[in-house]
């Protein structure tokens, strides 16, 4: 979480350094009580990648490279909008994966690395903790900067 320390305390506003501190507090304060959540982050070639590995990680998933063991399988490329993902991720589906079985399958827009502010790492991991616990937060960016995708 060091990258996320950093950009927090290069912000120069205390007030709102604060506020993010405290928003990053209370996902880790309710992660903790709760199960890792083994995660895939897939591109639209099937590769895995670990570009999101701290935001995930910092949500209470787990990042992993084993596609069957994955609960919950999230695309993201660099380049593509929602709008490409819902048209490419279907062929790219198997059905014998886990994640798609239960519908466990997340589009996540490409914003999340066009501008690296602290309030943006800390919306991409509020936007983690939404989709790896439902029900458990709430921060209403579903549907703008991600989906859970149906197949």
């Amino acid at each position: 979480m060091s990258f996320l320390n950093a950009l927090i305390n290069s912000e120069n506003d205390a007030v709102f350094r604060e506020e993010l501190e405290e928003r990053l507090a209370i996902v880790g304060h309710k992660i903790k009580f709760m199960d890792k959540v083994p995660v895939v982050c897939l591109d639209t070639f099937n590769l895995p990648t670990l570009i999101l590995a701290d935001e995930i990680n910092a949500a209470g998933g787990i990042l992993e490279t084993d596609i069957l063991g994955a609960i919950y399988i999230i695309y993201y490329q660099p380049g593509k909008t929602l709008n490409d993902l819902m048209r490419e991720v279907p062929a790219l589906l198997d059905p014998n994966w886990q994640a798609v079985k239960y519908g466990r399958i997340i589009l996540l827009n490409d914003d999340v690395n066009k501008l690296r502010t602290a309030e943006n790492a800390v919306m991409l991991i509020e936007d983690f903790a939404e989709m790896l616990h439902p029900g458990a937060f709430i921060f209403g960016y579903e549907g703008d900067k991600w989906i859970r995708f149906m197949s």
